[in-house]
C-alpha cells in the first residue's frame, strides 16, 4: 500500500504553471493530481479552480496527454 500524497498548494501551483506552460500533461502528473483528490477530506477553493481548470483544458483540447 502506497503513503497518501499530499501536495501542498504551491507544488499543485507549479505543476499546473508546467502543465500551461508546455500545453502537455503527463501520465504521472494525472496520477499525482488523483492521489491527491482522493487523499484529501476536502480541497481549499484554490485547489479546486486549479484542477478544475486543467480538466477544462483536457476536455477543450488545450492539453495533450503525453507519457
Amino acid at each position: 500500500m502506497t503513503a497518501p500524497v499530499h501536495l501542498s498548494e504551491s507544488n499543485i501551483e507549479k505543476i499546473v504553471d508546467r502543465i500551461f506552460t508546455t500545453h502537455r500533461i503527463t501520465r504521472a502528473d494525472q496520477q499525482m493530481f488523483m492521489k491527491t483528490l482522493l487523499s484529501k477530506n476536502a480541497l481549499t477553493p484554490r485547489e479546486q479552480v486549479l484542477i478544475d481548470r486543467v480538466f477544462d483544458a483536457l476536455r477543450s483540447g488545450l492539453l495533450r496527454v503525453v507519457d
